[in-house]
């Protein structure tokens, strides 16, 4: 599915990360760890095709992404939700789902009905402004408008950070349901061990913009977290 291959990504002449490699497959959910400033939303930008140059090979299904820029990525079946979710403020709930929909293959426009399925609060609220929703309910428009490009991997961004408690359990359902239930590939920064523990199937913890350790989530030990996610 997803697959990189010795990655390095630079702010101008700067090298943030080095020789990433990882290979996440069709319903896989990976989590990517590690203490803030290590370069886990840089990853994520990386495979966006949003860094000033990449080196090192990026694929989709087989296929070459690095050459590809971020809106043919997007095509291509990468979805991304970003820390601070990306809401357009001015737009209304509804304008915001359709943007989503743009990189979707011949569904410009229409917005699925599971969408309000997975999450029914965005239907009570679809001609209100996104900017007036809750950080909460800003998180769950951010999903739904990334989950209407129909993508194959999705790469969500500390999704649960400064959301009240009742609603982190509410994302964090939905996230493995994406996951579990329709077999979206996950990708997953986050602080929240313990969510990544009960989600992922695999994980990569990263220090200096270098992959330390990586395995099947029963790997990622209480050692392991102490050594590289503690302050």
């Amino acid at each position: 599915m997803l697959e990189l291959t010795n990655v390095d990504a630079f702010y101008g002449n700067s090298r943030a990360l080095q020789g990433i490699s990882f290979h996440a497959g069709k319903g896989d959910f990976l989590s990517v760890l590690g203490r803030n400033g290590v370069g886990k939303t840089t990853l994520l930008r990386a495979v966006l095709g949003q860094m000033d140059r990449v080196t090192g090979a990026i694929r989709l299904d087989g296929r070459d992404l690095a050459s590809r820029r971020t809106h043919e990525r997007a095509k291509a079946g990468i979805a991304y939700v970003p820390q601070g979710r990306g809401i357009l403020p001015k737009f209304t709930v509804r304008e915001n789902l359709i943007l989503g929909t743009f990189a979707a293959s011949g569904r410009q426009g229409q917005i699925d009905d599971w969408i309000f399925e997975l999450f029914p609060v965005l239907k009570d609220h679809l001609t209100r402004r996104g900017g007036n929703l809750s950080g909460g309910q800003q998180q769950q428009l951010a999903i739904a408008r990334a989950l209407l490009a129909q993508p194959k991997v999705i790469l969500l961004d500390e999704p649960t950070e400064g959301i009240q408690p009742n609603i982190v359990e509410q994302i964090e359902e939905v996230i493995t349901r994406l996951n579990r239930e329709h077999g979206i590939t996950v990708i997953l920064v986050e602080q929240n061990v313990a969510f990544a523990r009960r989600a992922s199937t695999s994980f990569l913890l990263m220090e200096k913009g270098r992959v330390v350790a990586e395995g099947s989530v029963d790997k990622l030990t209480d050692d392991l977290v102490q050594r590289y996610m503690t302050v």
